[in-house]
């Protein structure tokens, strides 16, 4: 347990910083098994996370010490299982604010919850959610953030960049940090109180690819089509050749 001067209520008031770890989510939910007396807004970062899982089961890649990889733990008992995916889009309109502080153009979010620049990832995110009767009890939201990494993979070059490719200079990563979980905080404690009636448009504002033809891939074929936003449920809603709009969960379309 470390005690920090993030300028929050409780986001990353209790952090705990590891050399290195498998994941960052796995990490805090194994602490969370062994009933660690673990407050709300506590946040697991790591230096080097050798095996980051992204969403659908990808492989999280981060060069040791150059990146963001940390995991956040809420308790939002006050969300049905029907609004959990207002933490997705919470989660992502907090980084995608945090990061115009940087990077002013072209940042979008490509649904569910990877962040883009142009055409290429610089965030991910992913959020496991234990489920108490019909609410929410407690969430893990695992963030990735290329951040001062200047190579990578070769199969990765051409679709994935970092805020110092972009800037031609490093930022420091612990002030990044506490700006994330400053902005992750304010939107939540809105969230808690019924405030943030403008949480879907502001997520649907930044999708990537919104109002534009793009190609998908969806019960193994290719189509075009424009995405026009996302359901209360969080579904992805894109009108296809034949005018009509389809709606598809997490795993039902791919980006081609």
């Amino acid at each position: 347990m470390q005690n920090n001067t993030f300028s929050t209520l409780f986001v990353g008031q209790n952090l705990i910083k590891l050399s290195a770890v498998d994941s960052t989510n796995n990490y805090l939910k194994n602490l969370l098994s062994n009933s660690e007396p673990l407050p709300e807004g506590t946040v697991i970062m790591a230096d080097h996370q050798f095996a980051g899982r992204g969403q659908q089961g990808n492989v999280w890649k981060a060069e040791a010490g150059k990146s963001l990889t940390f995991s956040l733990l809420l308790r939002p008992s006050f969300l049905s299982v029907q609004q959990q995916f207002d933490l997705n889009m919470l989660v992502s309109i907090a980084l995608n604010n945090v990061l115009l502080k940087y990077l002013p153009h072209n940042l979008s979010v490509k649904w569910p919850n990877d962040i883009y620049i142009n055409d290429q990832k610089i965030g991910g995110i992913l959020i496991e959610n234990v489920v108490a009767g019909s609410t929410i009890k407690q969430s893990i939201i695992g963030i990735g953030l290329n951040v001062n990494q200047k190579k990578f993979d070769d199969e990765l070059e051409t679709r994935t960049t970092s805020i110092s490719q972009i800037l031609q200079q490093d930022v420091n990563l612990m002030v990044l940090l506490a700006e994330i979980c400053t902005q992750i905080e304010q939107l939540y404690l809105k969230l808690r109180v019924g405030k943030s009636t403008q949480l879907k448009d502001l997520y649907v504002s930044k999708l990537y690819k919104l109002n534009k033809l793009g190609k998908y891939k969806a019960k193994g074929e290719v189509f075009e089509g424009i995405i026009e936003g996302v359901t209360k449920l969080g579904l992805l809603k894109i009108r296809a050749y034949d005018g009509k709009t389809y709606e598809f969960g997490f795993k039902e379309v791919a980006f081609v």
